[in-house]
């Protein structure tokens, strides 16, 4: 059972003025009702709040068994039947029809309409008629195109629409039947059309196809079918014929089934394509694809009845691409490009949510409190019918499309509540006897019906049976073969209003801190996230008052989740980048989280401010003078006593618990001249137990976050001898850090300038031996990033690296570093030669180059042929290198100093390619 809250999206209502019980009922676009009654169909206007009011009428052919309407077109198809003969016959023009009576055009489908008539089409309403070789059960218009699909016995039949062009001003809407799609062994009851995907609902089936425009493995589209023998089929031995019950003493049931994408094709359920357009050129579907195939069982346990027990409402509901929330694009029907689709059909007590597009998935499954009879599905909620209740529940298409639409989703940029978040009733409104729903824009189109039976008090005053005045009055039958209906107009209420009050309404869950405080902000996120997804709908008002709840909601849950000590704490921090405040606008929101005086701090804003922080170095600090309320009262984390520094009890708890935030609450009361550079030094080291000459782990993280902070009254290069210096001293030492680095040399060397890139010969020189000590390996690659940097004074630091060996890797690479800092190109290149000849080529390449080009062949080229004479273990690395040096300068000198260059005492085979490289690029003068 789902949640239930008393909400209010229902808002004023009134009932259409129709004289006869009306039979079946449509919306029409975003301002009419069609309602179909005996032989006729009468249309409404409805605008808004105001009242309904009659628009035209006209007659059809014979009592309208289904009715549907097209925007893409603005036609009316009706399923009509008249001496137990059915009819498919298509309205169009409907829009000129003034008075019932007026004159109408009949043509049949196909039909040419010869260009003296066009101002006879113009201004005349026409009916098409669509003849078809079997009777029509169900009908549906593709929402996008506008082409209509007909279901009939074992097959359904595809209308294209398009226009006949008359001349340059006049266009006459027809249609083409241009396929056939064969599906054996269903008897469709409802079908739902969407572009190319297809629904088909029997009595206890459902079947979802694609209908793909891209022959597969070359085959084509048979324009005459046959039936396909399913091997899966013939591997069960049964067909549907030998499961019809041979006795009144026996029913025999198939077993339940889902089978969902490929696997659907295992269905037994065959279906083959005949194209029947006139132009093979026409032809768009070429190939089915199975995408869901859904079987139930009836419950014979209670020994129902069959009727009870069939599945309604089938229907595919599309969400169409938006782009950004906050683009100001209007998207037409023309423009609409399919994003996501959504698939929802029914049983009497539960109803199934499927997503289709990229995969079939299983959404939400709602459990009703009671036997449903109809239900219609919104991009913002499901509205169900029982017999005496509306009820309204929530939907996760937007949750869904919304992943579909923006790949940073679910991500610390974004969030969005999660598709499988439970779905919960907004609303039980108790509505007497009804019988039919439909919906269209902000309206929910009800039919009441009465049960004499169930309200004899009525058979007493045939006056109180309708709700019409004067109606009653002419009644002729007995009163108690009468039954009172009403065809209600509900208007549901705006998304932000509905927002709104689900926000006051989660007041109530604050205090308590239960999930239900989150569960219902992220429905009322959605709801404003579906309105927005809808945008053709909405005027400029409406959008800009729509993304500012938006933004308000993600603030919001950015409140829940960063107060809430839940497992998904880590959403405070892209709902509040949603939201747009700032880091002081979140932090000026804390007040409700003091309890008893004193601070409160979870996860999620924790996991917020250091994320931010690392994120966002150049961000003014002054927006930290509100971390944790640290800086309006340092007391909170510092105390001075007999005038020493004491780190109060909530600092010790911050040190063990969340450092990251201790070290930038530090920083901001630094930033904001609530403690000096030594005192805060000191803090640190007090703080952890150790001694004035024992550098703590934490106290180099704040020196790093100083370095990334730019403050202004910290000496630059006094910071940066205090780091390099511990760096320098651990490394020799081998000491690793007491507690885990806030900050790895990567984040530094992406948060701040005054860490540079590790040149690339510097890796090749380290991992010619391999540190275990992963803490070890953190400390050398920082002090490399800084010696790499432009800050960094080189000959400063030169003599504090006497405790760095070069008989060590670390100490090799940065003496290295330093020397090439200042520019000893020679002495590195001896260095590199003798204790590391793979990084040499990497080291010149990166180096030696504009003035220090030279060095190739005046240090290099002679060195390494030197050293290639001498042999030893190393004779292959300087033979490499030797070829290398070679390439690059026989590119650089001219074939006369290039022979200059070369030892006197070579082998000429040996550089005669270079010789012939040089020669031909520049030839000898």
């Amino acid at each position: 059972m789902v949640q239930l809250y008393n909400l209010h999206p229902f808002g004023s209502q009134q009932v259409v003025p129709c004289k006869v019980e009306p039979e079946r009922f449509c919306g029409g676009g975003p301002d009419v009702l069609f309602v179909a009654a005996g032989c006729k169909v009468e249309a409404f206007a409805v605008a808004g709040q105001e009242l309904c009011q009659p628009r035209c009428a006209f007659s059809t052919l014979g009592r309208v068994l289904r009715l549907a309407y097209s925007e893409a077109g603005d036609y009316l198809v009706a399923i009509e039947e008249k001496n137990k003969a059915t009819f498919l016959r298509a309205y169009v023009n409907w829009r000129s029809k003034r008075i019932e009576n007026s004159r109408v055009c009949i043509r049949m489908v196909g039909h040419n309409v010869e260009a003296p008539f066009h101002e006879t089409f113009r201004d005349q309403m026409s009916i098409v008629e669509m003849p078809l070789s079997e009777a029509p059960l169900c009908i549906s218009c593709c929402p996008v195109k506008g082409d209509l699909l007909v279901g009939c016995t074992n097959k359904l039949v595809l209308f294209s629409l398009k226009y006949q062009i008359i001349n340059e001003e006049f266009s006459v809407l027809d249609f083409e039947r241009s396929l056939i799609i064969h599906i054996h062994d269903i008897t469709p009851i409802e079908i739902s059309f969407c572009v190319s995907y297809v629904a088909v609902m029997s009595d206890l089936e459902v079947l979802i196809l694609k209908l793909e425009s891209n022959p597969k493995n070359g085959e084509s589209v048979n324009h005459h079918p046959h039936k396909t023998n399913n091997p899966i089929k013939q591997a069960e031995g049964v067909s549907n014929e030998t499961l019809q019950p041979e006795s009144d003493d026996f029913v025999i049931c198939q077993k339940p089934m889902e089978l969902l994408g490929e696997k659907s094709e295992q269905s037994g359920i065959s279906v083959t394509l005949e194209s029947t357009g006139l132009d093979d050129e026409k032809i768009n579907y070429f190939h089915v694809q199975h995408l869901l195939y859904r079987r139930f069982a009836p419950d014979i346990s209670s020994y129902a009845l069959s009727d009870d027990i069939k599945l309604h409402s089938l229907q595919l509901l599309p969400i169409y691409q938006t782009g950004s929330l906050t683009s100001d694009r209007k998207n037409s029907s023309q423009e609409k490009e399919l994003l996501s689709l959504f698939c929802f059909f029914s049983l009497p007590h539960v109803g199934y949510l499927y997503m289709v597009v990229k995969s079939v998935e299983l959404m939400s499954i709602y459990q009703y409190p009671e036997r449903s009879q109809q239900a219609v599905l919104t991009p913002q909620f499901l509205h169900v019918i029982t017999s005496n209740n509306l009820q309204c529940f929530t939907v996760r298409c937007s949750a869904a499309a919304a992943r579909e639409e923006d790949p940073y989703l679910d991500s610390t940029l974004k969030a969005c509540p999660p598709v499988s978040m439970d779905v919960c009733a907004l609303r039980i409104q108790l509505f007497i006897g009804l019988k039919a729903i439909c919906h269209f824009k902000n309206h929910i189109i009800l039919l009441t019906k009465a049960d004499p039976e169930a309200i004899p008090e009525r058979r007493e005053s045939p006056k109180k049976l309708l709700s019409r005045k004067g109606t009653s009055v002419k009644l002729k039958t007995p009163p108690v073969a009468e039954a009172g209906w009403n065809l209600y107009i509900v208007n549901t209420i705006s998304p932000v209003q509905l927002y709104k009050e689900m926000v006051d309404y989660s007041n109530t869950y604050k205090t308590a801190k239960t999930q239900s405080c989150i569960h219902l902000l992220s429905e009322a996120h959605l709801l404003v996230r579906a309105a927005l997804m809808d945008g053709s709908q909405l005027e400029p008002g409406e959008k800009a008052e729509l993304l500012d709840a938006f933004k308000e909601s993600c603030g919001h849950l950015g409140d829940c989740y960063s107060r809430l000590d839940t497992q998904y704490s880590h959403l405070a921090l892209p709902y509040y980048k949603m939201s747009g405040l700032s880091m002081a606008e979140v932090l000026a929101r804390m007040d409700w989280a003091v309890e008893d005086g004193s601070q409160k701090y979870e996860r999620g804003l924790i996991f917020y401010i250091n994320h931010s922080l690392y994120e966002n170095p150049d961000e003014e600090l002054n927006e930290m003078k509100l971390v944790c309320g640290f800086i309006l009262e340092p007391r909170l984390l510092i105390q001075q006593k007999k005038g020493q520094i004491v780190p109060t009890e909530l600092a010790v708890h911050l040190k063990e618990t969340q450092p990251g935030l201790l070290v930038a609450s530090v920083l901001g009361l630094q930033k904001n001249n609530k403690i000096g550079i030594e005192e805060a030094d000191s803090f640190f080291k007090v703080l952890c137990g150790k001694d004035e000459d024992t550098i703590p782990q934490l106290l180099v993280d704040f020196w790093e976050a100083q370095l990334v902070a730019c403050l202004p009254d910290v000496l630059l290069q006094e910071l940066l001898f205090k780091l390099t210096s511990q760096y320098i001293w651990r490394l020799s030492k081998r000491q690793t850090p007491d507690t885990t680095p806030l900050r790895t040399s990567e984040d530094l060397i992406n948060a701040c300038s005054h860490y540079g890139l590790i040149y690339p010969w510097v890796n090749v020189l380290i991992s010619s031996d391999s540190l275990a000590d992963k803490n070890y390996t953190e400390d050398l690659s920082k002090l490399q990033s800084l010696i790499c940097g432009p800050s960094f004074d080189i000959a400063s630091i030169v003599p504090f690296l006497e405790p760095l060996s070069e008989d060590t890797v670390a100490g090799l690479s940065v003496q290295v570093l330093c020397r090439t800092r200042l520019k000893e190109y020679e002495q590195c290149i001896d260095t590199l030669l003798e204790r590391c000849p793979e990084a040499i080529i990497p080291y010149a390449n990166h180096e030696l180059k504009e003035e220090t080009r030279i060095l190739w062949w005046k240090k290099l080229l002679p060195e390494l042929c030197q050293r290639i004479k001498c042999g030893g273990e190393k004779y292959q690395l300087y033979l490499s290198s030797l070829k290398e040096t070679l390439s690059i300068v026989a590119v650089e000198l001219e074939l006369r100093d290039f022979l200059n260059v070369l030892p006197e005492d070579g082998t000429a085979a040996f550089f005669l390619p270079y010789l012939l490289y040089c020669s031909r690029k520049k030839p000898l003068t």
